[in-house]
């Protein structure tokens, strides 16, 4: 068989959506337009407040502000094409634009990963080590973080994208998600995608075994550390800047667990849909709110930007 015979057929692909009825429509379109603009508004209001209050300008909230940049970039590759077809009933997507969601969806969750990581070993520097935060979490060390976390999220996001595009879709071009996702890009295949899934569990099982781990063993000492402190106060103070970071990691690792470490044998398509729309709308949307209502430091920052608004209003009338 030459490589022309392997190379796919299909141009575009249908993308089924959430749901055929046509009641819901216009209030699926209404709910996950206020969804989207919540999560483009509290991310990018949170990388803003970031990078006016020089109080805020720490390695926590450095690491924060790349968190909330993620996720406006990775909500962008799904919600807007969503909303398209649901005002417009326009479901087909191309064989490049697909390949590109999927490409930059896969990259930016994989970052998100390693920076929830940088997060917790950020938060073990400044629980059980205090003396030395500063000298630990440098802006160097901050910035390796960060940088390798997007390069890992690159690379991997390619290895998938290459193997998944690599596979043959010559029975039908009808995906039965809202998106280009991996498992019903598989599914739909009619090529054998034992080694793919071997290789997604393999790549995205070590991906995510890495990042719980190093999280586990962070907290794990962070927990013993705060135990040790003979103040309830600092205690509390502790448990409050692991808080947010806690709930963060616990929503976005219990639902790409639940979506990415099972065979695809076993995937039901709806289930996935809906746990689906959970981590590509949700999640992005929850947490700037996580971390915004829960943090005294940033609803601090918040209020003195807005009395400064005022204020400079009030001058200008």
């Amino acid at each position: 068989m030459t490589l022309m015979e392997n190379i796919s057929e299909v141009t575009e692909f249908i993308l089924v959506g959430l749901t055929d009825a046509l009641e819901l429509q216009v209030p699926l379109f209404l709910i996950f337009t206020l969804i989207y603009f919540i999560t483009l508004f509290g991310n990018l209001g949170m990388i803003i407040l970031i990078l006016l209050d020089s109080r805020l300008h720490t390695p926590m909230y450095f690491f924060l502000s790349n968190l909330s940049l993620v996720d406006c970039v990775y909500a962008s590759a799904v919600i807007p094409k969503v909303m398209v077809g649901l005002l417009t009933g326009d479901k087909i997507i191309s064989y490049n634009t697909c390949a590109a969601q999927m490409f930059f969806f896969v990259a930016f969750v994989i970052t998100e990963n390693f920076l929830l990581t940088s997060m917790a070993f950020d938060r073990h520097a400044a629980v059980c080590k205090p003396l030395h935060y500063t000298t630990t979490m440098t802006s160097t060390v901050c910035a390796l973080l960060v940088t390798g976390s997007y390069i890992c999220g690159l690379l991997e996001s390619s290895i998938h994208v290459a193997f998944t595009f690599h596979l043959s879709f010559c029975h039908s071009n009808v995906i039965n998600h809202f998106f280009c996702d991996i498992p019903p890009l598989l599914a739909l295949s009619c090529s054998d995608t034992y080694t793919n899934e071997i290789g997604l569990f393999t790549l995205a099982g070590g991906t995510i075994a890495f990042a719980v781990l190093v999280i586990l063993n962070s907290y794990l000492f962070i927990f013993i550390a705060i135990l040790r402190m003979h103040s309830a106060e600092g205690q509390k103070k502790a448990f409050s800047t692991c808080a947010s970071h806690l709930t963060t990691v616990s929503i976005f690792y219990g639902t790409i667990i639940f979506m990415y470490l099972q065979p695809t044998s076993n995937h039901s398509m709806n289930t996935d849909k809906l746990a689906s729309v959970f981590y590509t709308m949700i999640i992005p949307m929850l947490n700037p709110l996580v971390y915004s209502l829960r943090n005294q430091e940033v609803k601090s920052a918040f209020r003195k930007l807005a009395e400064k608004a005022m204020s400079t209003l009030g001058l200008a009338y």
